[in-house]
């Protein structure tokens, strides 16, 4: 007798589940990688480069497992994150690269970054990198510059990296 009622209500269970899962829009799933069909990996910061070209200077940061979002912006102070403390490179205007979700560490703790973590830099534009974070999911870099840094932001695959290009100012303009 009592059969009945919770086949019925078991059913019922069955089709709002279904129904509320096929009603949540794809941008709020989780990105799928192409051969699992999991999420994919956080993504691992191993080095971090720059060199001067004919008209830009670049900074390119290697990365394993995934592509990340990164964010670049002018920031008037690079803070080391965290504690807050100003990190301390030459320059009169910032760029802050922020990668997440991404670490330069592994499992252990132990970092597996290989690239430099401050450097005064000696190019056209470029005048210091520094890693200011690996904390909570971010990691970020600070950029100096002797005048305001024009830029581009570019993936690159295979490997995965991210290029930023900071323009050097026309001839004649003076930095």
């Amino acid at each position: 007798m009592y059969r009945r009622p919770r086949l019925a209500a078991l059913a019922a269970g069955v089709l709002l589940t279904a129904g509320v899962g096929s009603t949540v829009p794809a941008s709020a799933a989780p990105p799928r990688t192409a051969a699992s069909g999991a999420a994919p990996a956080t993504a691992v910061v191993t080095n971090a480069r720059w060199g001067g070209h004919g008209s830009f200077d670049r900074i390119v940061i290697d990365l394993r497992n995934s592509r990340p979002h990164v964010s670049v912006r002018s920031v008037p102070v690079l803070p080391y994150d965290g504690t807050g403390r100003k990190v301390p490179l030459a320059g009169k205007h910032f760029l802050e690269i922020r990668l997440s979700p991404a670490v330069a560490h592994n499992d252990a703790g132990h970092s597996v970054y290989r690239g430099p973590k401050l450097l005064k830099v000696h190019l056209p534009v470029l005048k210091g990198l520094a890693l200011t974070g690996d904390f909570e999911g971010y990691v970020t870099f600070g950029a100096a510059f002797d005048s305001k840094p024009l830029h581009k932001t570019t993936r690159l695959h295979s490997p995965e990296r991210v290029v930023i290009d900071v323009r050097h100012p026309p001839a004649g303009c003076g930095a």
